[in-house]
């Protein structure tokens, strides 16, 4: 499904991703792993389409999608979900995943039964769906957020950070939700920093160091891998 191929990106004369390839299958969740400043978010946000990659291509279903604007990938059928948790904060739970489905707003019916799914998917959103999404903890705003994304419809969702700055049992929670996505056949790209999480219901993961992808194998193996150390820190 997806394919990117030796992508670079650059932040005027500094270059954040070197020679990036990695691949995703139809259903298959693959993890970018790495410490802070590897790399991670630029890579995803490139796949996005937020920013323009300086080298490299990245074909999804086989097409060229280098050049795409990030509606032009929503409409492919591509949703991001950003590490900063941005909800409108002034809407309710339900007017803000009704934002969600902008570009199927003409079907109305379609809306709303991709909300209830949401709602039903995320039991925390249903008790909350009147509420201001301002008045929500951190961990609501991140199932909003990916409840949000997943009103698109897409087949290919990019996760970034989910687990940033959330209390442990509020994690628990949000990976269940992650596998749980995944059982359903939806090919998720996770970026995180809590490897152990990300490995758990990962199939394959890749771990970048410096802008580079310095391991990549399927999740077991990286999980057992004894220098997984060295390479977040640099080493």
């Amino acid at each position: 499904m997806l394919e990117v191929s030796d992508l670079g990106v650059r932040y005027g004369a500094i270059r954040a991703v070197h020679d990036v390839s990695l691949q995703a299958g139809k259903g298959e969740l693959i993890a970018i792993l790495g410490a802070n400043g590897a790399g991670k978010s630029s890579t995803l946000k490139c796949i996005a389409g937020a920013l323009k990659a300086s080298a490299g291509t990245i074909r999804l279903d086989g097409q060229d999608v280098t050049s795409a604007k990030p509606e032009q990938m929503v409409r492919l059928g591509v949703a991001m979900v950003p590490e900063t948790r941005d909800v409108f904060p002034d809407l309710t739970v339900s007017e803000n995943l009704t934002l969600g489905s902008y570009i199927h707003r003409r079907n109305r019916a379609d809306v709303e039964s991709t909300r209830e799914r949401m709602l039903g998917l995320f039991p925390r959103l249903r008790e909350r769906a009147r509420q201001a999404a301002g008045t929500l903890s951190g961990g609501e705003q991140q199932m909003l957020v990916i409840a949000r994304a997943l009103m698109s419809r897409p087949k290919l969702l990019l996760l970034d950070e989910p687990s940033l700055g959330l209390a442990p049992v509020v994690v628990d929670t949000i990976f269940e939700m992650i596998a749980e996505l995944k059982r359903s056949g939806l090919t998720i790209v996770l970026v995180e920093q809590n490897a152990a999480k990300a490995l758990s219901v990962a199939d394959r993961a890749y771990v970048m160091r410096l802008g580079r992808i310095a391991a990549k194998g399927p999740a077991a193996e990286i999980a057992a891998n004894t220098d997984l150390g060295a390479l977040y820190l640099g080493g």
